[in-house]
């Protein structure tokens, strides 16, 4: 069964792309528009040997890698202390939920405000997307567990580094590493937006420079590779999410 499963996951994109190429070779698709996977081709493999497609690739994940880990570990921290401590919790609850919904894509023009048209613009606007799911999902994650082994340490005059090292976090890894996942999707998203403001290398700014100059061929490849990109990070957080917590099982 499983090799089946690998077997069919390999073979529907397979086909859909052949799908797409006999459509296009038929005159069905407009290839000005969407053109096909022999063109996109014929321009991914010589960016690819040249570097230029590899050297994009590398500033995008590394904008996205920073911006995550800034917003990210501020979130386990805070989850974990609103969910544990609730006068924490009734403090900054209100400001979470006021501010949650505000479009990230909205408060660009300020982030380029205070932090002008640098890298710490575009890290930190991949950083606060990814700051609320983590916070969210953290704190989600320790008001789940049983209020038994919060009173078990608790009896045992465990201290607050304790509560937070042996109960709160172990306890909430399932939903921490939850956070990391969207929060993941959330960074690939705005590293395109982030990019377009005044960057000068990075996948999201090939994209861009693609749209303008109507390449729709090295538009493509820019896609695919951010779909790539967002493919082998996820894995990524999977194998960690395996190593870090072996008894989950996942189906």
């Amino acid at each position: 069964m499983r090799t089946e499963g690998k077997l069919i996951s390999f073979l529907s994109p397979v086909l859909l792309l052949i799908l797409w190429e006999v459509l296009a070779r038929m005159g069905l698709v407009d290839i000005r528009l969407f053109s096909c996977p022999s063109r996109i081709m014929e321009t991914f493999i010589p960016v690819l040997l040249s570097g230029e497609l590899l050297y994009h690739s590398w500033i995008s994940v590394r904008r996205i890698m920073l911006g995550f880990a800034a917003g990210a570990i501020p979130g386990v921290l805070l989850g974990l202390s609103m969910g544990l401590f609730p006068l924490v919790r009734a403090a900054l609850e209100p400001m979470v939920a006021a501010t949650f919904p505000v479009p990230k894509l909205a408060i660009m023009p300020l982030i380029l405000l205070v932090f002008g048209l640098g890298e710490s613009s575009k890290v930190f606007t991949i950083a606060i997307g990814v700051f609320y799911l983590v916070l969210i999902n953290t704190m989600a994650g320790v008001l789940s567990i049983d209020k038994i082994y919060l009173d078990v340490a608790k009896n045992y005059g465990a201290s607050r580094w304790n509560f937070y090292r042996t109960v709160a976090l172990p306890g909430a890894l399932p939903m921490i590493f939850a956070g990391f996942k969207l929060g993941m999707g959330t960074a690939l998203l705005l590293i395109v937006a982030a990019e377009l403001s005044a960057a000068r290398a990075g996948v999201g700014y090939w994209i861009w420079r693609a749209y303008d100059m109507f390449d729709i061929e090295r538009m493509f490849v820019a896609l695919i590779m951010m779909s790539v990109l967002g493919y082998l990070l996820s894995y990524l957080l999977d194998f960690i999410e395996q190593q870090v917590i072996p008894w989950k099982t996942t189906h």
